[in-house]
C-alpha cells in the first residue's frame, strides 16, 4: 500500500508541471490557479498529453468514482486494472493536494502591480479644455421664389373666344393680342349709330346755316295765295247775308260760308307765322338741342369701341404665358380666367425672418441665397412693414438676376450668421458619453491615487466623469458647459472603453 501511495504522489507531481506548461480546458468543477486550472471532472484528455504516460493516470483522475469505459479496460493491462479498482480512496489524498498546488503557483506566476497597471492602462487620446465666451451659429431662413408680377388674365366682357393666339411657355412683349371675342354684333350696332351720328349731323348743320331764300319764297306764295282766298271767302260771306235777309238762303248756308271764311283765315295767320319765322332764321336753342343729339350717338359708339377693345386680350406687362386655361369656343363669362401671365423681367426670393433679425438687414445690402449647394447673390429690397398672420414673422424681398438659373416656385433659404454671447467649451460629438435622465457627460484625465502610482515612463490617469449640457452642435463638434474648467484634459476618443475610475494613459 505504501508503494502504490508514493507511485501516485510521484504522478501527480508529474502532471502539475505539465499543466503550468499547457492549461487544461475546465468543462466541470475545478479549481482557479491563476491562469491555469486542473480539470477534475472532464472526460476529455489533452492533446498536449495524449501520448504521456502520465496521460494514462491523468485518466483515473476524475471527478467521480466511477469504472474505466471498456474501451479503456480493454487498453489497459489487467493487473493495472485491477489495481484502479484497489485503489479508489487516493482520490481524496490527491483533492487535499490541489489547494497547496494552487497556493505555489500563484506564487510563481502572479505578476507585480507595476506589470498590472502598466497591462490596465488603456492609450485614450486627450483634448486641453479652453473657454470660449461666444459663438457664431449660421441660421437659414426659408423662402420661395416669386415672380414680382403675375396675373390670371380675363376678358371683360361675355363672349365666344373665336381664338388663342399664345401657348403656355411663349415669351411676350406688353400690348401684344392674346386671344379675341366673337364681335359681329358690336360690329353691326356700331354700324347703325354711325349712320344715325351723321343724320344728326346734316340736321344740326341745316340749322345753323338757316332758311334758304327758296323757302322764304315759298312761304311768301304761300301767304299770298291764303291772303286770296280769305278775301274770296269774306266777299261771299257777304252775300249770303244779304241773300238770307232777304230770305233766298236758309241759316244753314249761311253758317257754312262763314265757317269756311274763318278757316280760310286761319290758314292764311299759319302760313303767316311761318314766313315770319323763316325770315327770323334758327333758334340757339334748337341748335344746341341737335348738338346734344350728336354728342349722344358719338357716346354710343365709344362705348362700342371700348367693347371692341375689351373682346381682344392683350398683355398687360413682358412675361410668360404661365398657363391656358381654355381653348377656342369657349362661351366666357365677364372676368373668367382664360391665361396665366408671369414676369419673368425680375425675380424676387420673399423669406421670413424674425423680427429681432430683421432689424439687423438694411434696404440695398446684399445677401446670398441659397439653393442646394449653389448660393446667388441677391438685393435686399424691401422689408415689408407687417407681420405674416401665420408666422409672425417679417417678410424680406430679395431682389434676383433674371440670369440666374432659378424658377418660379422654388424653395430658397437665405443663410445668416449671428453671434450669441455664452460661456463654454468647444469639444468633439466624440467625447460625449451619454448620462443619465437624457443628460450628457465626459471624461477627464484625474491623477491617480499614491498607490496606483507606477515607476514608468507614460503616465497613468484615472477616468472622471463630469456632467455637462449641450449647447450647440456644430458639423461634428459640440458647445457644451458643465462641471469642467480650463485646462483640463477630456478624453475624446473611445469612450465606450471606459469607466470612471479606470487606469488610462496619454496616447503619443
Amino acid at each position: 500500500m505504501d508503494s502504490e501511495s508514493s507511485e501516485l504522489f510521484l504522478q501527480n507531481e508529474k502532471e502539475v508541471a505539465l499543466q503550468r506548461q499547457q492549461p487544461i480546458s475546465n468543462t466541470g468543477a475545478a479549481t482557479s490557479i491563476s491562469h491555469h486550472s486542473i480539470d477534475l471532472g472532464s472526460t476529455t484528455q489533452h492533446p498536449a498529453i495524449e501520448s504521456s504516460p502520465t496521460n494514462e493516470m491523468a485518466s483515473n483522475v476524475q471527478g467521480s468514482p466511477s469504472l474505466p469505459s471498456s474501451e479503456t479496460k480493454a487498453a489497459l493491462p489487467n493487473a493495472q486494472l485491477h489495481r484502479t479498482k484497489r485503489r479508489p480512496w487516493l482520490w481524496l489524498f490527491a483533492l487535499l493536494l490541489v489547494p497547496a498546488l494552487a497556493v505555489k503557483v500563484r506564487g510563481v506566476s502572479s505578476p507585480s502591480p507595476a506589470q498590472t497597471s502598466q497591462v490596465l492602462a488603456l492609450p485614450v487620446e486627450t483634448l486641453t479644455l479652453k473657454s470660449v465666451s461666444a459663438y457664431e451659429v449660421s441660421r437659414a431662413y426659408t423662402g420661395e421664389i416669386a415672380a414680382r408680377r403675375s396675373s390670371n388674365l380675363g376678358f371683360e366682357r361675355s363672349g365666344a373666344v373665336v381664338e388663342i393666339l399664345v401657348d403656355e411657355g411663349d415669351r411676350v412683349q406688353v400690348g401684344d393680342p392674346l386671344a379675341r371675342l366673337d364681335v359681329r354684333s358690336l360690329d353691326a350696332r356700331r354700324r347703325q349709330l354711325v349712320a344715325q351720328k351723321d343724320q344728326a349731323i346734316a340736321r344740326l348743320q341745316e340749322l345753323e346755316v338757316g332758311p334758304r331764300p327758296e323757302d322764304i319764297a315759298a312761304a311768301q306764295a304761300a301767304v299770298a295765295d291764303w291772303e286770296q282766298q280769305a278775301a274770296l271767302g269774306r266777299i261771299q260771306r257777304q252775300r249770303r247775308e244779304d241773300l238770307y235777309q232777304r230770305g233766298a238762303i236758309s241759316r244753314e248756308e249761311l253758317d257754312q260760308q262763314t265757317f269756311g271764311t274763318g278757316s280760310l283765315e286761319s290758314r292764311l295767320n299759319q302760313a303767316q307765322s311761318q314766313l315770319d319765322e323763316l325770315l327770323a332764321g334758327t333758334r340757339s336753342e334748337q341748335i344746341s338741342a341737335q348738338t346734344a343729339q350728336v354728342r349722344q350717338l358719338e357716346a354710343g359708339i365709344q362705348s362700342i369701341d371700348v367693347d371692341l377693345a375689351k373682346s381682344i386680350l392683350t398683355a398687360p406687362f413682358d412675361g410668360r404665358v404661365s398657363s391656358r386655361l381654355i381653348d377656342e369656343g369657349v362661351v366666357v363669362d365677364g372676368g373668367q380666367s382664360v391665361l396665366r401671365l408671369v414676369e419673368d423681367s425680375v425675380l424676387e426670393a420673399r423669406i421670413g425672418v424674425p423680427v429681432d433679425t430683421a432689424a439687423d438687414l438694411t434696404v440695398g445690402s446684399r445677401q446670398l441665397v441659397h439653393l442646394g449647394p449653389d448660393a446667388y447673390s441677391a438685393r435686399v429690397a424691401a422689408l415689408l412693414p407687417e407681420l405674416d398672420v401665420t408666422s409672425r414673422t417679417v417678410t424680406v424681398i430679395l431682389e434676383i438676376s433674371p440670369d440666374t438659373p432659378l424658377t418660379v416656385g422654388q424653395t430658397v433659404r437665405l443663410v445668416l450668421s449671428e453671434t450669441e454671447p455664452t460661456d463654454g467649451y468647444w469639444l468633439p460629438s466624440t467625447a460625449l458619453v451619454p448620462g443619465e435622465r437624457g443628460l450628457w457627460s465626459v471624461y477627464l484625465l484625474a491623477e491617480p491615487s499614491p498607490s496606483e502610482s507606477t515607476s514608468t515612463e507614460k503616465s497613468v490617469f484615472q477616468v472622471g466623469r463630469r456632467d455637462v449640457e449641450v449647447l450647440h452642435t456644430e458639423a461634428d463638434r459640440v458647445l457644451v458647459r458643465g462641471l469642467i474648467t480650463s485646462g483640463e484634459k477630456a478624453i475624446i476618443n473611445g469612450v465606450h472603453r471606459l469607466a470612471p475610475g479606470q487606469l488610462v494613459q496619454v496616447a503619443d
